[in-house]
């Protein structure tokens, strides 16, 4: 009797990952900006004004 010949299948490949991290560096930068906004306000000013006005009821017609 005679043995038979083995039947050689393809190789099945296992693949175990392993994931190690990295520092990959992302730089974003930031710029402040300090903005100085100029507002018109409106400062009224008053000044005085001193005025001296005669009046003259004029020449008594009648008396009192």
């Amino acid at each position: 009797m005679f043995c038979p010949r083995p039947v050689i299948c393809p190789p099945r490949f296992l693949v175990r990952d392993c994931f190690i991290p990295r520092v990959v560096p992302y730089i974003h930068p930031v710029v402040h900006i300090n903005r100085h906004n100029i507002v018109n306000v409106p400062r009224h000013i008053f000044t005085p004004i001193t005025r001296n006005v005669v009046v003259d009821p004029g020449y008594p017609t009648h008396c009192c």
